[in-house]
């Protein structure tokens, strides 16, 4: 198991924005890696988690440097599921997705 999250962590790592500050934590009731990235100046960049062999799972939430939600999203090991919402200057602007497929 040890094996497998290191592996999972250099994989979600190395398809991850280019972030310098991030905080990785087992969590022991779902299994799975709660991530959280920062932006240079300390703000929150993404909060989400992952499959222990590196998929994206759940709710992801990225915010921009002045700490403002930008995004939030779902996946499903890996694949992009549910509605998207983005907020664009002061709008929502929502997309769903099934199986990573977007519809308007």
């Amino acid at each position: 198991m040890k094996n497998i999250l290191i592996i999972a962590i250099a994989l979600f790592t190395s398809i991850t924005f280019a972030q310098k500050e991030k905080s990785l934590t087992l969590n022991k009731e779902t299994n799975q890696i709660d991530a959280i990235y920062y932006h240079d100046n300390g703000e929150v960049s993404q909060t989400g988690a992952f499959t222990a062999d590196g998929k994206l799972d759940g709710k992801w939430v990225s915010f921009d440097e002045a700490g403002e939600k930008t995004t939030v999203a779902y996946y499903k090991e890996g694949k992009k599921v549910g509605k998207w919402i983005h907020f664009i200057d002061g709008k929502k602007k929502v997309v769903n997705y099934e199986n990573n497929v977007a519809s308007l």
